[in-house]
């Protein structure tokens, strides 16, 4: 007879972690299955550990609700459990008249969003804020951030475990099959083959979050799930620069990311990136010859720098529903009934703002199961 349990959920980046901490305070048998050997290995320890504030998104989308209230959780979270943070600030500034429209755009977008505390800063302005950043004008978010993320997961880790999630490490997913009203799922670990009967199934799988849904029976190419692998790289700055700003400088936008922006870590240093390139495999090198683009893009905004004080960092791939040419794509949370899989909820496309949003989230997946 197959072992039997409550929800099963795929993945132990931020969303499972997250997710199960959530859940596992009243649903039993909470169950995490992570093909890699401990949690958050992944998209949530490869990027900016930056606290968005909601700005980017179109008005009702998810990606901005969930980033606007998961903000607010995070913060309380981090205040709760001691997780390091800096609420430095974020400044997106602009070199063109272009650029200066699109901020001012920008603005009204975050307004929408409800997010009450943006400032559009003259030149004079910005100068006064970050006296080293050379730029026509300026966008303030004074509520955005930097924190320490492996804290974060390491705290949702300890709490969900708490509250009875349990938690099964090098154990891959290669199943999923419809048995009555639950699941099989097929799993294979160090042992070999086995399967688990589960009444619901959380797909957090994050970059194989579209393949986890395939193997369940969506068609992923009719549903629009097919996922996209997205590249950022980071280039650090020379240690002489370490108080060269205070708070976030993020670029105008483009369209597959944020732009190269540049942070002051939580241990002073000033880290560049990340870039935004398409790629076809998960690779997480850094490419030197790539230096020169950073270079180019910091420079228009730091004219003082010499390309000898760039030195690559490290990388990270965004798991994107939007590709190369394509418009914006919202996160998918979706509770499959309709398709024909009650009891099946995908996350997918689960990308930035997603490490803010996660605790919302949470909450939200939370409300679907309820």
């Amino acid at each position: 007879m197959l072992a039997e349990i409550g929800v099963a959920i795929i993945g132990a980046g931020v969303i499972g972690l997250a997710t199960a901490r959530e859940i596992a305070q009243w649903r039993k048998e909470v169950f995490v299955f992570e093909k890699d050997r401990t949690f958050g290995l992944e998209t949530s320890s490869r990027n900016s550990e930056v606290i968005h504030a909601g700005i980017y998104y179109p008005e009702d989308s998810l990606k901005a609700k969930l980033c606007v209230e998961g903000k607010s959780l995070l913060y309380e979270l981090c205040d709760k459990h001691n997780i390091a943070y800096k609420k430095s600030g974020k400044i997106i500034v602009a070199a063109s008249k272009n650029e200066t429209t699109q901020l001012e755009k920008l603005y009204e977008q975050g307004r929408k969003n409800g997010v009450d505390d943006l400032m559009l800063l003259s030149r004079t302005e910005l100068k006064k804020l970050e006296p080293n950043i050379e730029a026509r004008v300026g966008l303030l978010s004074p509520s955005s951030g930097i924190f320490d993320s492996y804290t974060l997961l390491k705290s949702l880790y300890s709490q969900a475990r708490e509250k009875g999630a349990e938690f099964v490490f090098d154990t891959e997913v290669i199943g999923i099959e419809k048995a009555g009203a639950k699941y099989k799922v097929q799993i294979k670990d160090r042992d070999g083959i086995s399967d688990v009967l589960a009444h619901v199934i959380l797909n957090c799988a994050g970059l194989n979050s579209d393949r986890i849904a395939q193997l369940a029976g969506i068609d992923i190419g009719k549903a629009g799930y097919k996922l996209h692998y997205c590249k950022g790289e980071y280039f650090s700055l020379d240690s002489k620069y370490k108080n060269l700003i205070s708070r976030l400088i993020y670029p105008a936008p483009e369209q597959a990311g944020h732009g190269i922006h540049w942070r002051q870590a939580l241990d002073g240093r000033v880290l560049l990136g990340p870039s935004a390139h398409y790629v076809e495999a998960i690779d997480y090198a850094v490419d030197e010859t790539h230096k020169q683009y950073f270079y180019n893009s910091a420079k228009r905004f730091l004219p003082f720098l010499e390309l000898e004080d760039l030195a690559p960092e490290s990388a990270g791939i965004r798991p994107k529903l939007q590709g190369p040419k394509d418009n914006f794509r919202d996160f998918v949370i979706t509770h499959e009934e309709k398709a024909g899989f009650p009891g099946l909820i995908n996350l997918i496309g689960i990308e930035s703002p997603g490490l803010t949003a996660a605790l919302a989230i949470a909450r939200y997946v939370g409300r679907m199961m309820s």
